[in-house]
């Protein structure tokens, strides 16, 4: 009997060490996999990024919109295809049917990018009111508690490098210098862009002789390139592209003609393009950039996913919360350009200068520019 009692004491001794040791093992891995969950919190969220036909390798606008989705991540593009996706869209006509698409598949977020989207986008927004959308580049559209857009003041920072491209022809002794500004689709956002530019530049040389030039086209290198080729060689100085894609061209040519001792230059957009615009080693075509940080709206809109602290409505981007700026990549970009560009910073945010955004103003304020093709709808 005593024997069997021994046996039965062992027996239960056994089994309560077995339940102390799994209650603390359970704890151990219930808080690694608290901690695990709490580190990668982003694994979570599923987003969708569509573009227009240039994609995610314009170098430009919707490749910084892109550096956001995968900066918030943060795993080397491990998640694309699972967590993130693009959806490259060849026609206006399959805008809607690939939102509603992206819908279908459970996206958490979804992202359009540029004016192009708006029509589309707003009405997705309004007919999927589940369904967390924001738009970058635009902040006209309907509100709906769904649908955030970020609205980008391009005028500001197109100011920054209309003053560097002015002050770089200063510089170079150059007295009655012209400028060139090519667009790709006309429209309001796109004007923002000439305007600040040519503002800049009248700030540095009142009479300067500025040609426009849209391609109609986001997707059109050839276009840019011609037109560029045809104002340098007529003596323009200095051509600022905001086109997507189609700017491309723009930057080829002024490589082209560099490369051959001409003193012409291009000026990158969204993204700092030093680097499409390499010759020689250390020596770029791209003077600067008007930089428009898209990757902000991407990081905030995935941001406010993941912590619950959405709310629809219109996000503004400008000088203030660095939403836009100047690249300063290029070692030719020359000091005295580099120091008025600061004080012009300075005088915007101060309030002392207030960059225009539409033809109208910009016309009135300057009748001596002459005929624009510019439009501000």
């Amino acid at each position: 009997m005593k024997k069997v009692l021994t046996v039965a004491l062992c027996v239960l001794l056994a089994a309560s060490l077995f339940v102390s040791c799994g209650k603390k093992g359970s704890d151990k891995a219930a808080s690694a996999k608290g901690s695990d969950k709490a580190a990668s919190a982003n694994e979570n969220i599923r987003v969708a990024l569509l573009t227009d036909a240039t994609g995610i390798d314009d170098k430009s606008f919707n490749a910084a919109a892109w550096r956001g989705i995968l900066a918030f991540y943060n795993d080397n593009g491990a998640g694309k295809g699972t967590l993130y996706t693009n959806i490259t869209t060849q026609s206006a006509d399959d805008y809607l049917p690939n939102l509603k698409n992206a819908a279908a598949q459970g996206y958490d977020l979804i992202i359009t990018t540029g004016f192009t989207w708006a029509e589309a986008s707003a009405a997705f927004a309004k007919d999927y009111p589940n369904q967390k959308i924001i738009i970058v580049d635009v902040g006209f559209l309907p509100q709906y508690d769904n649908f955030i857009q970020y609205e980008y003041e391009e005028q500001q920072g197109s100011y920054l490098v209309g003053v560097a491209a002015a002050m770089q022809a200063k510089n170079d002794g150059i007295e009655n210098p012209s400028f060139g500004f090519i667009g790709g689709v006309p429209g309001a956002t796109i004007t923002k862009f000439e305007m600040g530019y040519i503002q800049g530049i009248l700030s540095v040389f009142p009479n300067a002789s500025i040609r426009d030039y849209y391609a109609n086209n986001w997707g059109a290198p050839e276009l840019a390139k011609t037109q560029a080729k045809n104002w340098y060689d007529s003596g323009v100085y200095c051509i600022f592209s905001a086109a997507g894609g189609t700017g491309g061209g723009t930057i080829d040519q002024a490589k082209e003609y560099r490369k051959a001792g001409k003193n012409v230059w291009a000026i990158g957009v969204d993204s700092d393009q030093y680097e499409d615009g390499i010759y020689a080693e250390g020596k770029s075509a791209v003077l600067t950039s008007m930089l428009k940080v898209v990757e902000n709206s991407t990081i905030d809109a995935l941001t406010k996913v993941k912590n619950g602290t959405w709310k629809g409505g219109v996000v503004a981007q400008n000088m203030t919360n660095g939403g836009v700026g100047y690249a300063t990549t290029n070692a030719e970009l020359c000091d005295a350009a580099k120091a008025a560009v600061e004080q012009a910073k300075a005088d915007i945010l101060s309030g002392k200068v207030v960059v225009l955004k539409t033809a109208k103003e910009v016309l009135e304020k300057y009748p001596h520019i002459g005929r624009l093709n510019a439009i501000d709808d």
